[in-house]
């Protein structure tokens, strides 16, 4: 077992970090503080090809793989986790089911815009009534003619600020219930869809992230991904792979936080020393570096079988689970070293540490991934 990356990946990983230092880090702040993510960083973000890191070049990717997109989210989300949920929402789960359900005529038509840097995705699955229960769905699709009419509201729809083409999930037989369920590719421009204000919230608050209602709004049966009825499967097989990337995100917070803690402990002096000569610091330090790596370890894990085509779910479960529940620790322990300072907004900690606790809510909450991994153990 090989734990060391390839020489591709260690040079993509440096082209990843100096594009967060130099064009997301600088502006990270003022983005959390106005609650509006800059579109000139959109338009960065695409220019270097970071919409499509694990597409194929075929369709205007960067030929890259999982574990290669999983180091872009680190790198990205140390800086700024709003990011790092942009770059997400967009990858692992709008061109993700275009991409493994799209028809070749769907893939060319809407995944290609969307890996080329061209166009921005969505992710509508997420209801008022329908959470971590996505079979409580109640948007419809009903058929008409060749085209099929939604109606319904999504909600926590993130990118849908500005993305320009939503993967929406409606139900076309609600006899059915979860069975009943198709997912379809509009654009945001279709008539009768309506996006409401930026949700406000405690934490990645750069992020955009609405309500939007669909009423009345026709969409051409050829735009139906997969086939009727297999909505549901559609969209757990996108949350799957999804939850790699929030591992990522999770490990890429907790990383960024212990980096700013490191040099603070280095500055910050008391009782006539500096604190990281303390060793309530450094073992403290110790700890969270340790539990970082760990749960760095089990991304990689995830994104490695997602690679080689295995049974992933479980692990990307088991990696979502940890690594935002390390997050979470290490970014409370890193507040805490930085002690008065760590809770004023003018230190980056207290921003990872708010960042931090939707981890272990979106793309599945810690308690569905504890049902998905005991499922897996069969228990």
């Amino acid at each position: 077992m090989d734990f060391k990356l390839t020489k591709s990946q260690v040079l993509q990983q440096e082209l990843f970090r100096k594009f967060a230092e130099t064009e997301i880090k600088p502006i990270a702040k003022d983005m959390d503080e106005s609650e509006v993510y800059d579109q000139g960083l959109v338009a960065k973000l695409q220019k270097a090809g970071m919409f499509g890191i694990p597409y194929s070049r075929e369709y205007g990717g960067q030929g890259a793989d999982v574990l290669t997109y999983t180091l872009a989210m680190e790198e990205v989300s140390k800086v700024d986790a709003s990011t790092g949920i942009t770059l997400s929402v967009h990858t692992s789960l709008c061109c993700s089911c275009i991409n493994e359900f799209g028809s070749e005529e769907q893939k060319q038509e809407f995944l290609r815009p969307l890996v080329d840097g061209t166009k921005v995705g969505c992710f509508g699955l997420t209801e008022p009534g329908a959470g971590t229960d996505a079979s409580g769905v109640r948007t419809e699709a009903l058929k008409d003619g060749d085209d099929y009419i939604i109606n319904g509201t999504k909600i926590f729809t993130t990118n849908s600020g500005f993305a320009d083409t939503f993967v929406v999930f409606a139900l076309t037989d609600k006899s059915k219930g979860p069975k009943g369920m198709s997912a379809f590719v509009l654009d945001r421009t279709m008539p009768g869809i309506t996006v409401g204000e930026n949700i406000e919230r405690m934490g990645i608050r750069a992020a955009s992230n609405c309500e939007v209602a669909y009423e009345n709004v026709r969409v051409p049966a050829s735009r139906m991904l997969g086939k009727e009825g297999q909505g549901y499967k559609i969209a757990m097989t996108g949350l799957a792979g999804g939850r790699i990337g929030i591992g990522a995100q999770s490990v890429g917070i907790a990383q960024g936080a212990i980096d700013e803690a490191m040099k603070y402990v280095k500055e910050r002096k008391q009782f006539g020393k500096t604190i990281n000569k303390f060793q309530n610091t450094q073992f403290k330090l110790a700890e969270c570096q340790t539990k970082v790596d760990a749960a760095r370890l089990m991304v990689w894990r995830a994104a490695t079988a997602k690679d080689n085509h295995e049974n992933y779910a479980p692990l990307a479960a088991m990696c979502k689970l940890f690594g935002s529940e390390v997050a979470n620790e290490v970014t409370r322990v890193c507040v805490q070293l930085l002690g008065g300072y760590g809770y004023c907004r003018e230190y980056p900690v207290e921003r990872a540490m708010r960042d931090a606790k939707i981890t272990e809510i979106y793309e599945g909450t810690s308690e569905a991934m504890k049902m998905i991994i005991s499922g897996a153990m069969k228990v």
